[in-house]
């Protein structure tokens, strides 16, 4: 669909982003829409992570500047953290697991910006915490310690620990690793359902093309810092862009249900194909 500049709900301009001095994000331009999902896709060390966490405030622009839109417009920088933390949340690559908690809680954690000293003041916390669980299948193991969990069940509760957040804004840093084909899919559908339900701004990494083509209404293309591209999922993912970006071949086609299709092309493709 196509949206208005009025729903623009978060977005980058000329950003520039480095660490320790070294420039790893160059003149970077992003919107992310409300109702619509933004794929950020491109090679390993093109920039991707680093330009969401700015978005999320977590580095700081070289220059440039983020920009939440909404009745509250103004540069997301001047806002306390807690009211930033209201309005937009990060699902991020690593975070440390805590010992001796429970699954409940850590979602719990995503409440804090509601609280008030204490604890207090958050009366639409636990319902929050349970639909968050449910919607991302963990709650029949919401009173397990986290500690015991496997890689994809924990990437599971940190996933309901953003959507108990309630934010207008959800930025996902690779939401399907460590999950089997069964939870890639179901987390990749509640993307769509958080854009298309609750008509949430959703940016989220991915490395995987033929997901970033299924989910996204729009797909920004990096390469070493730069953005090459922005657009529909037809338009930027083609054979040309893609082979270019990623230094392979990639073959693109579309299929019988309209969905771009990539399937990179190595020495042994022919023989791989000939044995399916």
């Amino acid at each position: 669909m196509t949206a208005s500049p009025e729903t623009v709900a978060l977005s980058g301009g000329g950003l520039t982003l480095a660490y320790d001095g070294r420039t790893v994000v160059r003149d970077a331009a992003i919107e992310l829409r409300a109702g619509e999902v933004v794929a950020l896709v491109g090679p390993n060390g093109s920039g991707k992570s680093t330009l969401l966490r700015a978005l999320a405030r977590l580095h700081t622009p070289k220059s440039g500047s983020v920009t939440l839109g909404g009745e509250q417009s103004g540069d997301a920088h001047a806002l306390h953290p807690k009211e930033f933390a209201r309005r937009v949340t990060l699902l991020t690559q690593s975070r440390p697991t805590p010992g001796g908690v429970r699954v409940r809680e850590v979602v719990a954690y995503g409440r804090h910006p509601y609280r008030g000293r204490f604890g207090a003041g958050d009366p639409g916390g636990p319902a929050a915490v349970d639909k968050a669980m449910h919607l991302t299948g963990v709650a029949a193991m919401a009173e397990r310690p986290v500690d015991e969990l496997s890689g994809g069940e924990l990437q599971r509760v940190w996933l309901a620990t953003c959507l108990a957040q309630d934010t207008g804004v959800v930025l996902l840093d690779e939401p399907t690793t460590y999950l089997d084909l069964r939870y890639q899919v179901e987390t990749l559908d509640i993307v769509r359902d958080l854009a298309d339900e609750h008509g949430a701004a959703v940016g989220v990494v991915l490395h995987d093309l033929d997901q970033a083509a299924a989910v996204a209404d729009h797909v920004v293309l990096l390469q070493n810092g730069v953005v090459r591209a922005t657009g529909r999922p037809a338009d930027v993912l083609t054979s040309e862009l893609l082979t270019e970006v990623y230094g392979l071949r990639i073959d693109v086609r579309v299929d019988d249900r309209g969905r771009v299709r990539t399937e990179p092309v190595g020495r042994h493709s022919t023989r791989m194909s000939a044995t399916l």
